[in-house]
């Protein structure tokens, strides 16, 4: 069995640290260097289920794609959540490696395995990453579709694909327009409709979109958005990540067992859908101005 140093350096090759953004927190949080490993679990978020969940795996390693500790902390006293999860894994031996951005803009990264998940083929990094002479690093995906879509079918296809979540995925923009050309980026992407215009595809999935940027980014361009849950468009990552470990730990001799937690940890719980207006001019019922009184036709409608 390799030891978990031997490991972290395989996963470091992957997705190097120094390729993190400046402000993330990625890494080994918790972990003895010298400690065999011999099973280890992939997962979206380190929160206290999944924790849980190595222990009842007999993990030994936790690779997680969202940081525990994104921003300093004083303690991990296991009064607070976080604590809580640091004493969990210490108790058991089992270890914690984060990969965040710097596996959102690995060739292959994050904006891949979603893309795959979908069927798409990518054709290049939505923000290149301007130290990569390949030009296949960078934030995002712009891909083709095999053939012509719409953005109905498109919605459909994700729907059907990425693991199922409350939110489902929300569409701005015309069910039938045509779609030959799609952006991706895993996890939020709002930030990114700039290069999005600049790419000239036909529709943008992601997730985390918000109303301001959303509505702007929709009056400037005829563009369709596809906005799916969070946790949904990373979770794809995680299968991609366990085959990568796989295909090492072959290589090596190393004999590991790699397994990807399908315990859902997007934070939303349920969804409660809205009688869907006759046009986007619909007053919402209950808020719509009154109307003076007359009495009723015959025959009018009640």
């Amino acid at each position: 069995m390799p030891r978990l140093s031997e490991v972290i350096t395989a996963l470091e090759n992957l997705w190097p640290a120094e390729r993190a953004e400046s402000w993330d927190a990625v890494g080994t949080v918790v972990g003895d260097p010298g400690q065999e490993v011999s099973r280890v679990l992939f997962a979206v978020d380190p929160v206290q289920e999944i924790v849980d969940e190595a222990v009842k795996l007999g993990a030994d390693l936790l690779v997680t794609h969202h940081p525990l500790y994104l921003r300093g902390t004083t303690t991990v006293a296991a009064s607070t959540f976080k604590g809580r999860v640091v004493h969990t894994l210490i108790k058991n031996d089992i270890a914690l490696h984060v990969a965040h951005t710097n596996a959102d803009t690995a060739d292959p990264g994050v904006s891949d395995a979603l893309a795959g998940a979908l069927d798409l083929r990518v054709v290049g990094p939505l923000v290149p990453d301007p130290t990569d002479p390949e030009g296949r690093r960078g934030l995002g995906r712009v891909c083709e579709a095999d053939q012509p879509l719409t953005v109905r079918e498109l919605a459909d296809r994700a729907a059907a694909r990425l693991p199922a979540t409350a939110q489902g995925i929300r569409v701005a923009g015309d069910p039938e327009a045509p779609v030959r050309r799609v952006a991706v980026s895993g996890g939020s992407g709002d930030s990114l409709f700039d290069h999005v215009r600049a790419a000239g595809v036909d529709a943008f999935l992601t997730a985390d979109l918000r109303h301001h940027p959303a509505s702007e980014a929709r009056a400037q361009h005829p563009l369709a958005l596809l906005d799916a849950a969070h946790w949904a468009t990373e979770w794809p990552w995680c299968e991609l990540a366990a085959a990568q470990l796989d295909e090492i730990s072959d290589r090596h001799g190393w004999g590991l067992r790699v397994h990807v937690s399908r315990t859902v940890t997007d934070p939303w719980t349920a969804h409660a859908a809205s009688a869907r207006p006759s046009s986007s001019t619909t007053a919402p019922p209950g808020n719509a101005p009154s109307a003076p009184s007359e009495p009723d036709s015959p025959g009018a409608p009640n």
